[in-house]
Protein backbone atom coordinates (compact mmCIF):
# COMPACT_ATOMS: atom_id res chain seq x y z
CA UNK A 1 0.00 0.00 0.00
CA UNK A 2 1.61 3.21 -1.01
CA UNK A 3 1.76 6.37 0.84
CA UNK A 4 -0.26 8.24 -1.00
CA UNK A 5 -3.23 6.01 -0.71
CA UNK A 6 -2.09 5.60 2.78
CA UNK A 7 -2.56 9.70 3.10
CA UNK A 8 -5.84 9.33 0.66
CA UNK A 9 -7.55 7.06 3.39
CA UNK A 10 -6.38 8.84 6.55
CA UNK A 11 -8.51 11.97 4.70
CA UNK A 12 -11.11 10.12 3.91
CA UNK A 13 -11.34 8.57 8.03
CA UNK A 14 -11.16 12.17 9.03
CA UNK A 15 -13.81 13.54 7.25
CA UNK A 16 -16.09 10.73 7.31
CA UNK A 17 -15.63 10.24 11.24
CA UNK A 18 -17.19 13.92 12.38
CA UNK A 19 -19.41 13.52 9.56
CA UNK A 20 -20.97 9.98 10.80
CA UNK A 21 -20.70 12.00 14.32
CA UNK A 22 -22.93 14.55 13.01
CA UNK A 23 -25.64 12.01 11.67
CA UNK A 24 -25.84 10.08 14.54
CA UNK A 25 -26.78 13.37 16.38
CA UNK A 26 -28.80 14.34 13.68
CA UNK A 27 -30.88 10.74 14.05
CA UNK A 28 -30.65 10.98 18.10
CA UNK A 29 -32.02 14.63 18.07
CA UNK A 30 -35.08 13.28 15.67
CA UNK A 31 -35.86 10.23 17.32
CA UNK A 32 -35.31 12.16 20.95
CA UNK A 33 -38.11 14.94 19.71
CA UNK A 34 -40.82 12.29 18.24
CA UNK A 35 -40.43 10.44 21.62
CA UNK A 36 -40.79 13.45 23.89
CA UNK A 37 -43.70 14.71 21.90
CA UNK A 38 -45.51 11.43 22.30
CA UNK A 39 -44.47 10.86 26.35
CA UNK A 40 -45.57 14.83 26.79
CA UNK A 41 -48.82 13.53 25.54
CA UNK A 42 -49.05 10.76 27.64
CA UNK A 43 -47.69 12.74 30.48
CA UNK A 44 -50.11 15.43 30.86
CA UNK A 45 -53.17 14.37 33.13
CA UNK A 46 -55.39 17.15 31.28
CA UNK A 47 -54.70 15.87 27.83
CA UNK A 48 -57.93 16.19 25.89
CA UNK A 49 -58.63 12.96 24.12
CA UNK A 50 -61.05 13.47 21.07
CA UNK A 51 -60.57 12.09 17.60
CA UNK A 52 -61.94 13.74 14.33
CA UNK A 53 -62.04 17.01 16.23
CA UNK A 54 -63.80 20.73 15.14
CA UNK A 55 -63.89 23.87 16.95
CA UNK A 56 -66.21 26.10 16.05
CA UNK A 57 -66.64 29.51 16.47
CA UNK A 58 -69.78 31.51 17.99
CA UNK A 59 -69.69 35.24 19.78
CA UNK A 60 -66.32 35.29 20.33
CA UNK A 61 -65.91 31.67 22.17
CA UNK A 62 -64.65 28.28 20.88
CA UNK A 63 -66.47 25.09 21.24
CA UNK A 64 -64.14 21.55 20.22
CA UNK A 65 -66.15 18.48 19.80
CA UNK A 66 -64.61 15.07 18.41
CA UNK A 67 -65.28 11.47 18.31
CA UNK A 68 -64.47 10.12 22.07
CA UNK A 69 -67.54 8.99 23.83
CA UNK A 70 -69.56 5.83 23.33
CA UNK A 71 -72.70 8.08 24.55
CA UNK A 72 -72.45 11.05 22.64
CA UNK A 73 -70.07 13.97 22.00
CA UNK A 74 -68.44 15.95 24.45
CA UNK A 75 -68.02 19.51 24.23
CA UNK A 76 -65.28 21.68 25.46
CA UNK A 77 -65.17 25.61 25.67
CA UNK A 78 -62.18 28.04 24.72
CA UNK A 79 -62.43 31.97 24.98
CA UNK A 80 -58.66 31.51 23.42
CA UNK A 81 -57.67 28.92 22.22
CA UNK A 82 -55.33 28.36 25.24
CA UNK A 83 -57.31 27.72 28.06
CA UNK A 84 -59.91 25.28 27.64
CA UNK A 85 -62.67 24.18 30.26
CA UNK A 86 -64.78 21.08 30.21
CA UNK A 87 -66.91 18.87 29.13
CA UNK A 88 -69.41 21.67 29.61
CA UNK A 89 -72.23 20.18 27.78
CA UNK A 90 -75.61 20.72 28.76
CA UNK A 91 -76.10 16.61 29.10
CA UNK A 92 -73.56 15.36 31.42
CA UNK A 93 -70.84 17.06 29.65
CA UNK A 94 -72.31 16.09 26.15
CA UNK A 95 -73.60 18.15 23.58
CA UNK A 96 -75.70 15.64 21.82
CA UNK A 97 -76.62 12.43 24.59
CA UNK A 98 -77.59 8.79 22.98
CA UNK A 99 -80.72 8.97 22.98
CA UNK A 100 -82.13 12.52 22.09
CA UNK A 101 -81.27 11.93 18.24
CA UNK A 102 -80.37 9.20 15.98
CA UNK A 103 -77.59 6.56 17.17
CA UNK A 104 -76.84 3.75 19.46
CA UNK A 105 -72.85 3.54 18.94
CA UNK A 106 -70.37 4.51 16.96
CA UNK A 107 -70.63 8.45 17.57
CA UNK A 108 -68.18 9.62 14.88
CA UNK A 109 -66.83 12.72 13.21
CA UNK A 110 -69.25 15.69 14.29
CA UNK A 111 -69.70 19.02 12.91
CA UNK A 112 -71.43 21.73 14.42
CA UNK A 113 -72.84 24.96 11.82
CA UNK A 114 -75.15 27.95 12.50
CA UNK A 115 -78.18 28.13 9.78
CA UNK A 116 -81.22 29.93 9.93
CA UNK A 117 -80.58 31.48 13.75
CA UNK A 118 -80.39 27.70 14.78
CA UNK A 119 -77.48 25.54 15.93
CA UNK A 120 -77.31 21.87 13.61
CA UNK A 121 -74.68 18.92 14.64
CA UNK A 122 -74.05 16.69 11.39
CA UNK A 123 -72.64 13.40 12.52
CA UNK A 124 -71.98 9.64 12.25
CA UNK A 125 -73.66 6.86 14.76
CA UNK A 126 -74.35 3.30 12.97
CA UNK A 127 -72.41 4.14 10.49
CA UNK A 128 -75.19 6.35 9.31
CA UNK A 129 -75.10 10.31 8.70
CA UNK A 130 -77.84 12.52 10.49
CA UNK A 131 -78.45 15.91 11.58
CA UNK A 132 -79.58 17.47 14.99
CA UNK A 133 -80.66 21.25 16.33
CA UNK A 134 -80.10 23.39 19.51
CA UNK A 135 -80.54 26.55 20.39
CA UNK A 136 -77.05 26.04 22.11
CA UNK A 137 -73.66 25.20 21.16
CA UNK A 138 -73.67 23.51 24.12
CA UNK A 139 -76.63 21.56 23.53
CA UNK A 140 -78.53 19.62 23.78
CA UNK A 141 -78.76 18.90 20.20
CA UNK A 142 -82.15 16.77 19.61
CA UNK A 143 -84.17 15.30 16.67
CA UNK A 144 -87.84 15.82 16.90
CA UNK A 145 -87.61 12.23 14.70
CA UNK A 146 -84.85 10.10 14.66
CA UNK A 147 -84.05 9.70 10.66
CA UNK A 148 -80.92 9.51 8.86
CA UNK A 149 -79.39 11.07 5.49
CA UNK A 150 -80.60 8.82 3.17
CA UNK A 151 -77.63 6.93 0.27
CA UNK A 152 -76.63 3.74 -0.46
CA UNK A 153 -75.27 1.26 2.21
CA UNK A 154 -72.96 2.99 4.86
CA UNK A 155 -71.93 6.70 5.26
CA UNK A 156 -69.72 8.69 7.58
CA UNK A 157 -67.66 12.02 8.15
CA UNK A 158 -70.22 14.94 7.54
CA UNK A 159 -69.01 18.22 6.39
CA UNK A 160 -71.82 20.88 6.06
CA UNK A 161 -70.90 23.57 3.15
CA UNK A 162 -72.89 26.78 1.92
CA UNK A 163 -71.84 28.29 -1.09
CA UNK A 164 -74.40 30.72 -2.82
CA UNK A 165 -76.91 30.00 -1.26
CA UNK A 166 -76.84 26.39 -1.88
CA UNK A 167 -76.07 23.75 0.59
CA UNK A 168 -73.81 21.01 0.38
CA UNK A 169 -72.80 17.50 2.17
CA UNK A 170 -69.46 15.93 1.65
CA UNK A 171 -69.28 12.80 3.43
CA UNK A 172 -67.83 9.81 3.15
CA UNK A 173 -69.65 6.26 1.07
CA UNK A 174 -67.93 2.90 2.25
CA UNK A 175 -67.96 1.40 -1.04
CA UNK A 176 -64.94 -0.63 -2.23
CA UNK A 177 -62.59 1.88 0.23
CA UNK A 178 -64.11 4.87 2.16
CA UNK A 179 -64.52 7.48 -0.95
CA UNK A 180 -65.37 11.25 -0.49
CA UNK A 181 -68.48 11.88 -2.55
CA UNK A 182 -70.90 15.89 -2.08
CA UNK A 183 -74.56 15.87 -2.58
CA UNK A 184 -76.96 19.10 -2.46
CA UNK A 185 -79.21 19.41 0.82
CA UNK A 186 -82.76 20.33 0.82
CA UNK A 187 -83.14 23.57 2.18
CA UNK A 188 -84.83 22.28 5.02
CA UNK A 189 -81.46 20.25 5.82
CA UNK A 190 -83.71 16.97 5.45
CA UNK A 191 -82.25 14.95 3.49
CA UNK A 192 -79.85 14.88 -0.13
CA UNK A 193 -81.57 16.51 -3.24
CA UNK A 194 -81.89 13.36 -5.04
CA UNK A 195 -79.91 13.01 -8.21
CA UNK A 196 -77.10 15.47 -6.67
CA UNK A 197 -74.37 13.06 -5.36
CA UNK A 198 -71.01 13.22 -6.85
CA UNK A 199 -67.70 11.24 -6.07
CA UNK A 200 -65.04 13.92 -5.13
CA UNK A 201 -61.79 11.71 -4.17
CA UNK A 202 -60.39 8.10 -3.19
CA UNK A 203 -57.07 6.68 -2.63
CA UNK A 204 -55.41 6.69 -5.69
CA UNK A 205 -51.60 7.53 -4.75
CA UNK A 206 -49.29 5.92 -3.48
CA UNK A 207 -48.98 8.10 -0.17
CA UNK A 208 -52.88 7.32 0.18
CA UNK A 209 -52.56 3.30 0.67
CA UNK A 210 -48.92 3.09 2.43
CA UNK A 211 -49.87 -0.31 3.62
CA UNK A 212 -51.21 -1.41 0.31
CA UNK A 213 -54.91 -2.74 1.58
CA UNK A 214 -57.51 -4.08 -0.15
CA UNK A 215 -59.71 -1.28 1.11
CA UNK A 216 -58.08 2.31 0.72
CA UNK A 217 -59.30 5.24 2.56
CA UNK A 218 -60.19 8.71 2.00
CA UNK A 219 -62.31 10.25 4.60
CA UNK A 220 -62.60 13.29 7.07
CA UNK A 221 -63.62 15.78 4.75
CA UNK A 222 -63.28 19.65 5.10
CA UNK A 223 -63.72 22.48 2.19
CA UNK A 224 -62.45 25.90 2.29
CA UNK A 225 -63.30 28.65 -0.37
CA UNK A 226 -60.51 31.42 -0.99
CA UNK A 227 -60.80 34.05 -3.97
CA UNK A 228 -62.56 31.74 -6.47
CA UNK A 229 -60.77 28.41 -5.48
CA UNK A 230 -62.34 25.56 -3.40
CA UNK A 231 -60.01 23.33 -1.19
CA UNK A 232 -60.86 19.83 -0.22
CA UNK A 233 -58.86 18.71 2.47
CA UNK A 234 -59.03 14.77 3.93
CA UNK A 235 -56.86 12.34 5.34
CA UNK A 236 -55.86 8.84 4.03
CA UNK A 237 -54.66 5.42 4.75
CA UNK A 238 -56.36 3.76 7.75
CA UNK A 239 -56.02 5.71 11.24
CA UNK A 240 -54.65 3.21 12.49
CA UNK A 241 -51.64 3.29 10.10
CA UNK A 242 -49.06 5.45 11.56
CA UNK A 243 -48.71 7.13 7.80
CA UNK A 244 -52.33 8.35 7.97
CA UNK A 245 -52.07 11.98 6.79
CA UNK A 246 -53.81 14.99 5.36
CA UNK A 247 -53.59 16.12 2.08
CA UNK A 248 -56.03 18.46 -0.47
CA UNK A 249 -57.61 18.93 -3.81
CA UNK A 250 -58.75 22.06 -5.58
CA UNK A 251 -61.65 22.81 -7.93
CA UNK A 252 -63.26 25.38 -9.40
CA UNK A 253 -66.86 24.25 -8.57
CA UNK A 254 -67.57 22.81 -4.95
CA UNK A 255 -68.59 19.83 -6.80
CA UNK A 256 -65.17 19.29 -8.63
CA UNK A 257 -63.89 17.85 -10.81
CA UNK A 258 -61.15 17.61 -8.02
CA UNK A 259 -56.94 17.95 -8.67
CA UNK A 260 -55.14 16.82 -6.06
CA UNK A 261 -52.25 19.07 -4.72
CA UNK A 262 -48.95 17.87 -6.23
CA UNK A 263 -47.14 18.00 -2.79
CA UNK A 264 -49.27 15.77 -0.53
CA UNK A 265 -49.33 15.15 2.04
CA UNK A 266 -49.28 18.42 3.97
CA UNK A 267 -49.59 17.21 7.26
CA UNK A 268 -48.50 13.66 8.37
CA UNK A 269 -45.69 11.93 10.69
CA UNK A 270 -42.65 13.08 8.78
CA UNK A 271 -43.04 16.95 9.07
CA UNK A 272 -45.45 17.25 12.87
CA UNK A 273 -43.21 13.90 14.30
CA UNK A 274 -45.92 12.48 15.78
CA UNK A 275 -47.64 9.38 14.06
CA UNK A 276 -51.36 9.44 12.18
CA UNK A 277 -51.97 12.84 12.83
CA UNK A 278 -55.40 13.91 10.40
CA UNK A 279 -58.73 14.34 10.39
CA UNK A 280 -59.63 17.28 11.63
CA UNK A 281 -61.24 20.83 10.68
CA UNK A 282 -60.20 24.50 9.57
CA UNK A 283 -61.72 27.19 11.71
CA UNK A 284 -59.54 31.18 12.17
CA UNK A 285 -58.47 32.20 15.37
CA UNK A 286 -58.77 35.35 17.30
CA UNK A 287 -56.13 36.91 15.32
CA UNK A 288 -58.26 36.04 11.95
CA UNK A 289 -55.39 33.54 11.23
CA UNK A 290 -56.39 30.05 10.04
CA UNK A 291 -55.79 26.99 12.22
CA UNK A 292 -56.84 23.29 11.94
CA UNK A 293 -57.56 21.28 14.83
CA UNK A 294 -56.81 17.70 13.87
CA UNK A 295 -56.02 14.29 15.93
CA UNK A 296 -52.71 12.14 16.70
CA UNK A 297 -52.11 8.47 18.27
CA UNK A 298 -51.62 8.24 21.09
CA UNK A 299 -47.85 7.70 21.16
CA UNK A 300 -45.00 5.66 19.01
CA UNK A 301 -46.30 2.51 20.36
CA UNK A 302 -50.19 3.45 20.86
CA UNK A 303 -53.04 4.47 18.45
CA UNK A 304 -55.87 5.18 21.44
CA UNK A 305 -57.04 7.35 22.65
CA UNK A 306 -56.15 9.89 20.16
CA UNK A 307 -54.55 12.84 20.93
CA UNK A 308 -56.50 16.33 19.99
CA UNK A 309 -53.68 18.70 18.62
CA UNK A 310 -53.96 22.09 16.84
CA UNK A 311 -51.49 23.93 14.61
CA UNK A 312 -51.34 27.36 12.72
CA UNK A 313 -52.04 27.68 8.74
CA UNK A 314 -52.07 30.20 6.21
CA UNK A 315 -52.67 30.17 2.59
CA UNK A 316 -49.79 31.67 0.50
CA UNK A 317 -48.82 32.95 -3.33
CA UNK A 318 -47.37 30.15 -5.39
CA UNK A 319 -45.20 32.11 -8.05
CA UNK A 320 -49.10 31.98 -10.66
CA UNK A 321 -50.49 28.81 -9.35
CA UNK A 322 -53.41 28.73 -6.84
CA UNK A 323 -52.30 29.69 -3.55
CA UNK A 324 -51.15 26.87 -1.17
CA UNK A 325 -51.41 26.12 2.60
CA UNK A 326 -48.65 25.91 4.03
CA UNK A 327 -48.34 24.23 7.93
CA UNK A 328 -46.46 25.66 10.75
CA UNK A 329 -45.32 22.29 11.55
CA UNK A 330 -43.44 23.32 14.21
CA UNK A 331 -46.28 25.23 16.66
CA UNK A 332 -48.43 22.24 17.03
CA UNK A 333 -49.19 21.40 20.30
CA UNK A 334 -51.70 18.95 21.91
CA UNK A 335 -54.70 20.73 23.90
CA UNK A 336 -55.52 20.52 27.48
CA UNK A 337 -58.50 20.67 29.66
CA UNK A 338 -59.51 21.77 33.57
CA UNK A 339 -61.97 19.75 35.22
CA UNK A 340 -62.19 16.98 32.65
CA UNK A 341 -64.12 14.67 34.08
CA UNK A 342 -63.61 10.62 33.60
CA UNK A 343 -65.72 8.76 30.94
Amino acid sequence: MGSEEISQRTRSSIFLVPLKRCLLVCILLYCVNLQSTAQLVRAKSDTIFLADPTIFSDKNVYYLYGTGSSRGFLVYRSTDLETWEGPVGKRDGHALLKGDSYGSKGFWAPQVFRYKKKYYMAYTADEQIAIAESDNPLGPFVQKEFRIITGPGKQIDPFIFIDKGKIYLYHVRLTEGNRIYVAQLKDDLSDIVPGTAVECVSATQPWENTANANWPVAEGPTVIRRDKLYYLFYSANDFRNIDYGMGYATSLSPTGPWIKFENNPVISRHNVNVNGPGHGDFFKGPDGGFRYVFHTHNSGSRVSPRVTVLVIAQFIESAGKPKRLVIDTGSIRALMAKDIEKQ
